[in-house]
């Protein structure tokens, strides 16, 4: 309902299905960012660096239903794109805020642009940072990145794709190898730890498949390219030097969406607030202070 607020700190809010954690940083009369993590699946945690972007604004960072410390999700008719644009709007309508920047990562960007086509008039901004929104083209270009690893790995990956041995240690090893070049570069063993826990493998599985480069469940389909040149707000696409979400995609993307920038963050895989954190810090706050004072020569 409209009376629940969010609030400083972390605390809980209702949504459709259950319960999110969210912790919200800072605060002014500026235009609030609301951050959406990847996976499907995963958690916010490893975008805790941008709970800096407080200094300038009121910052919410929450755990998709399902996800990290919120509740469980075990009803597949809740895992899709509708709910978690409702639940996205529920938090936004917590924050008291007419309109937010979006900042998502990954399967957050299909969320940021999805919420946006739904609720144009609620987003003041976008950041897609490391954009997954054409699945078909990701799953190709994860294909050729596979290539790159060792032989005898591309055979384990072949072999138990086949089989769909998954859980087999010679494709745990091979998809190791492929996360320590393209999906993170030099975690902390802490934060991995941390991360890897929290994975909830129902809507990882379900809406993905079992691995960054099989692509077997409901998002396999997924474009929402086509929906870029509508978009009529500020929007920064970013994208790791070395990121699985491919710079050269990305560049494209960013043609489609009327007069997006592109920002590469060097020497970064696709956890480019892990991988690179001052560079990505600085890059998404120079982009909103942009965005606000774009907003205020509006009005």
């Amino acid at each position: 309902s409209s009376s629940v607020r969010v609030r400083a700190g972390q605390s809980m809010l209702p949504v459709p299905g259950g319960q999110v954690w969210y912790r919200v940083t800072g605060g002014s009369d500026k235009t609030p960012v609301i951050l959406l993590h990847g996976g499907p699946g995963y958690s916010s945690f490893y975008l805790r660096l941008l709970d800096s972007l407080g200094l300038d604004r009121k910052t919410v960072r929450y755990d998709q239903l399902g996800s990290g410390k919120s509740t469980g999700l075990t009803d597949t008719a809740l895992i899709n794109i509708p709910h978690f644009v409702a639940e996205l709007d529920s938090v936004r309508q917590a924050l008291a805020a007419p309109r937010v920047y979006l900042v998502g990562h990954s399967w957050g960007t299909i969320l940021a642009v999805e919420y946006t086509r739904a609720h144009p008039g609620n987003v003041a901004g976008l950041v897609l940072a490391s954009a997954a929104l054409d699945i078909p083209e990701w799953e190709r270009h994860a294909k050729e990145l596979v290539k790159t690893l060792p032989d005898s790995m591309q055979q384990a990956i072949r072999k138990r794709e086949a089989s769909h041995e998954f859980s087999a240690p010679d494709y745990q090893a091979a998809l190791g190898e492929f996360y320590s070049r393209y999906v993170w570069r030099h975690p902390v063993a802490a934060d991995l730890d941390s991360l890897t826990k929290t994975v909830n493998e129902l809507i990882y599985t379900y809406m993905q498949g079992p691995s960054e480069f099989t692509i077997v469940g409901t998002l396999k389909h997924y474009n929402g390219t086509t929906f870029l040149p509508s978009i009529t707000v500020p929007t920064l696409f970013t994208v790791g030097e070395f990121d699985e979400a491919n710079p050269e995609t990305i560049r494209r993307q960013a043609l489609l969406t009327p007069g997006a920038q592109v920002a590469i963050i060097p020497g970064a895989a696709h956890l480019t607030t892990w991988d690179n954190p001052s560079v990505m810090l600085e890059t998404v706050r120079t982009f909103l202070r942009q965005a606000d004072s774009l907003q205020a020569a509006e009005h």
